[in-house]
Parts: C-alpha cells; structure tokens; sequence
C-alpha cells in the first residue's frame, strides 16, 4: 500500500476555508459599521473648526471694533486667520459699519454658519 507521507488518523492543523470566510466576512460587518460613524465624527469635527473661527472672527470683529469705532471690512483687516479648510464665504458691513454680517464654511463639510453681530448673537447653521 502507497502512502503519502501522512499518518492516518492525524489532523494537519490550520483553519479550513469555510472558517477563513467567516472571519472575512465578520470582519466586512464590522468595517462596514465603523466607516460611516467615522464620517460623521469628522464632519462634526470639520463644523467645530467653522464654528470655533466664526467665534474667534466675532471677537476679533468687536476688538477692532473697540479701537476704532468701525467693524473691520474683511478678515485681513481684523488680523483674522482660519483654521485649515476654513473660509470666510460673506463679510460684509451693514449700519454704517456698525454691524457685520458673517459665513463660513469648511471645504469638507456640507453646512454653512452664519451670524449678523452684533444685532444678533445666534450663530446659525445652514444646508449648502
């Protein structure tokens, strides 16, 4: 009788295929429910960094304000910088320069925040 080298009765070790598929596949749930969580934390993360420097825009806006009885005509004017992806889409002065109307957005994120100041404080958020 040939034989091949192999004992009858013994097992080799290693894992079958139907058991590499399973993990496979539990594997792609799980990924499958971590990517759009994910998502969601760095567009919210995205509309903090908005939002963070329109506050800082705001208070920049009213220390211009303070030394010179005029609110700034643009970001530039009032010493502003943004964070990364940032932008100032609106800065315009209305009443004779005293009050400003603000947007900004984040490239990466799909909304939009707004305030007119000081007339009214509220920051607004808006769909793109």
């Amino acid at each position: 009788m040939l034989t091949t080298g192999r004992v009858l009765g013994t097992r080799e070790r290693g894992f079958t295929l139907i058991e590499l598929l399973i993990v496979v596949v539990i594997i792609g749930l799980l990924v499958a429910i971590a990517i759009p969580n994910f998502s969601s934390v760095k567009e919210k993360a995205y509309d903090r960094a908005a939002v963070s420097d329109l506050r800082n825009a705001m208070v920049a806006a009213e220390s211009y304000f303070a030394d010179n009885m005029t609110y700034p005509s643009s970001p530039e004017e009032a010493g502003i910088t943004t964070s990364p992806g940032v932008s100032f889409t609106t800065w315009s002065l209305g009443g004779g320069g005293t009050s400003i109307h603000i947007h900004v957005e984040h490239e990466s994120s799909t909304h939009l925040y707004h305030v007119r100041y000081p007339t009214d404080n509220e920051i607004e958020q808006r769909d793109n």
